[in-house]
């Protein structure tokens, strides 16, 4: 019985880090299209008339990753306060929230721009998980009953807010964008002119109900009864997406519509609002990611085992992977005429730097592209994970990676 719990345990834990591996996989190939993507340069991706399947795709399957990646920390943070006690977790959520904001402020920023001026801030999704870290750490001391529906709230009722925008230069401007409406940069405060991407509303809802579902994976649980119970929530999930769509009663502010084809039909219904992510794109993403935790507690195999390496090491693969991005996107556009300034310094997002319209490759390249920086970070991602799990017991500063 004993050695039966211990593989359970294993076994949901590998399943965690499988998800989470393949999440981050798929998250760097947005971003090297983001630098590399000639497309990306003229028009969203998403955008029905100018888009193309492989195009619309290669974007929405990226949508997986953020609310996946919330889910799952809240997830481990469970897994964590069950080790090791609610106090010392909320030290841990505390610490390593400002830890995230920070990183995301002075190192993330700089390897999105190579611009040591910092121009902007891009407030994006790590800091949106210190920010949710940060206000779970006082969270988990409510009780359950409480923090569930809380949780449920912050996801499903953030949309009633849609139609409030808070404009102009102000500090109520930037507070309402920190809570739900993005600003792209609209704002300026001195020489802090922040990019919010990431309100922190709905995904604090993502990682308080990632929290609580975490309890599924405790030892008192069977594999039986966790399987079952993420079965019918992710299958719950993709019906009510299924219903709330069709009906474009609530859920999000852009409905769908018939196009003039039955694929642009479907990339309609499909493509719902990111930013803020709304409960239809929760329950979009949610619902399969559920699903693939239900059906992953079993055996690594070659492959499986290789992509784990990412999930168990996600925040330094993702130090690495936007600096390494962003150097090879600055060969390509030296070696495609264009000056190396034009793709260092920059002031705003890649894709929306005027000087670089005209530069990109094709879909195909951004893929071997993407294949490349996968292979080039793999056997880092190992040894360091290996490291990890040798060292994490008396070096504690791991686990914030």
């Amino acid at each position: 019985m004993g050695a039966s719990l211990t593989a359970g345990k294993s076994r949901r834990i590998e399943s965690i880090d499988l998800l989470r591996g393949i999440i981050m996989i798929i998250m760097s190939l947005d971003h090297v299209r983001d630098y590399f993507h000639a497309f990306s340069y003229l028009h969203d991706p998403t955008d029905l008339p100018h888009t193309t399947a492989p195009i619309f795709l290669t974007r929405w399957i990226t949508h997986y990753c953020a609310p996946t990646f919330m889910l799952l920390a809240g997830i481990s943070a469970c897994l964590y306060g069950g080790k090791n006690g609610r106090k010392a977790l909320s030290y841990f959520l505390l610490t390593r929230g400002l830890w995230l904001v920070i990183v995301e402020l002075f190192i993330i920023t700089l390897a999105w721009t190579f611009n040591p001026h910092y121009p902007a801030f891009i407030l994006q999704v790590i800091w949106a998980f210190g920010i949710s870290m940060i206000t779970l750490s006082l969270l988990i001391h409510l009780p359950r009953k409480i923090l569930l529906p809380l949780g449920i709230l912050l996801v499903a009722a953030h949309n009633l807010f849609d139609n409030v925008h808070v404009t102009g230069n102000t500090l109520a401007a930037f507070g309402w964008a920190v809570l739900h409406e993005p600003n792209f940069g609209g704002l300026h405060f001195g020489p802090f002119n922040p990019i919010i991407g990431y309100p922190v509303m709905p995904w604090l809802g993502i990682i308080t109900l990632g929290y609580c579902l975490g309890s599924l994976y405790m030892p008192d649980v069977t594999p039986e009864k966790r399987q079952q119970s993420l079965r019918n929530l992710g299958i719950g999930s993709i019906v009510l997406f299924i219903v709330l769509r069709w009906t474009n009663f609530y859920g999000d502010h852009s409905p769908w519509s018939v196009q003039e084809n039955w694929m642009l039909t479907l990339f309609s219904f499909v493509n719902v609002t990111k930013y803020p992510p709304s409960l239809l794109f929760v329950l979009m993403t949610m619902g399969p990611s559920l699903l693939f935790l239900a059906y992953a507690e079993r055996p690594l195999n070659k492959v499986t085992a290789a992509l784990t390496v990412f999930g168990r090491v996600p925040m330094f693969f993702y130090l690495l992977h936007i600096p390494l991005i962003h150097g090879l996107a600055v060969i390509a556009a030296v070696l495609t005429g264009h000056p190396a300034s034009d793709m260092v310094n920059l002031t705003t997002w890649v894709t929306s730097n005027e000087k670089l319209q005209g530069y990109g490759f094709s879909l195909p390249v951004v893929y071997l592209v993407w294949i490349v920086v996968i292979a080039l970070l793999y056997p880092l991602c190992l040894r360091f994970s290996k490291y990890k799990q040798a060292n994490q017991a008396t070096k504690k500063w791991l686990s914030y990676f």
